[in-house]
């Protein structure tokens, strides 16, 4: 995630629904390459499986940002169910299921 300017807060969102909780997530993608190394120092992380993503910085990106939207969260909103367990289409309840 991109770090803001006062370098405690992060250019991140989240969309909560009451009773249902994070509906949305989003954040910014970090584009400057020296940064991203930087922080892969201070972590102690290997950049070399990293490497392909890196050279996308590396040699030029775009700002950008992304989100990611909770489906089974989505169904409870609009259908008004109370438990997520009731929306999800594949249930882990396997041997529990009659047909």
């Amino acid at each position: 995630m991109k770090m803001n300017d006062d370098n405690k807060t992060v250019q991140a969102m989240d969309m909560l629904v009451p009773g249902i909780g994070e509906l949305i997530g989003g954040s910014a993608r970090e584009d400057d390459y020296d940064k991203l190394i930087k922080r892969c120092a201070e972590l102690k992380m290997e950049t070399e499986p990293l490497q392909w993503y890196l050279d996308l910085r590396k040699f030029g990106s775009v700002p950008h940002a992304g989100f990611g939207l909770g489906f089974e969260r989505l169904v409870m909103l609009t259908t008004g169910m109370s438990n997520i367990k009731d929306v999800i289409p594949f249930p882990r309840s396997y041997g529990l299921c009659e047909f």
